[in-house]
């Protein structure tokens, strides 16, 4: 198995396969996911509609597919998704109990389950294969190793969209990346190892908790 390529949304940069593609201004996160859309000219108008964890999976996906050989070559059942993140739907949670205090909110309610962002992602790019989400306390590359690398395996699914994407306040941290049985793109092998490296490249000094 291999990784074909990847993404990072951190600190209000949009980076692909390491290349920073758009970097916003510091201290707005609604503002620069507005911007990075907008950057990417994604014909998308259900965006603006959507909680933050999800525009940040569609961002990073975008990236990932839009220029992807493999997707291409995939039929939808036969492209997988996993994702994983810290705080699940907890800053879609927050806004919309801070909501029901005047006026209950059905936009923000429709978010309010942290698998979402999944369903958003495959609606977007008509993926219908395996997938799965998963709740943990930070990033576990030797877990997403193993579990991508059975599932495609074990099920007909020839790609999978992996990773982790987070979001609590202002705080976001997003790292998505293609996983391929051939090897295609980048071609670094789909371990724990390498994941990790990935994961916290270009980003050494940075505290990911904050």
């Amino acid at each position: 198995m291999y990784i074909a390529s990847y993404c990072h949304i951190r600190q209000q940069t949009l980076t692909y396969n390491g290349e920073v593609i758009f970097k916003g201004n510091p201290g707005n996160l609604d503002a620069f996911l507005t911007d990075a859309f907008q950057f990417l000219k994604i014909a998308y108008p259900k965006f603006y509609k959507m909680d933050r964890l999800s525009k940040l999976g569609l961002l990073a996906s975008e990236l990932l597919i839009r220029d992807s050989t493999a997707k291409r070559e995939c039929k939808p059942d036969q492209i997988a998704l996993v994702l994983a993140n810290a705080h699940a739907s907890l800053d879609t949670d927050v806004r919309y109990l801070e909501s029901t205090k005047s006026m209950a909110s059905p936009s923000l309610f429709v978010y309010t389950l942290s698998n979402i962002v999944a369903g958003e992602i495959c609606i977007r790019h008509g993926i219908k294969g395996e997938n799965a989400f998963f709740v943990q306390p930070a990033f576990d590359a030797d877990f997403m190793a193993q579990y991508v690398n059975q599932l495609l395996t074990e099920t007909k699914n020839e790609m999978c969209l992996a990773g982790w994407a987070d979001v609590m306040g202002e705080h976001h941290d997003v790292f998505l990346y293609l996983a391929v049985k051939e090897g295609n793109g980048i071609a670094q092998l789909h371990t724990g190892e390498e994941l990790q490296k990935l994961y916290q490249s270009n980003y050494g000094s940075v505290d990911l908790q904050s």
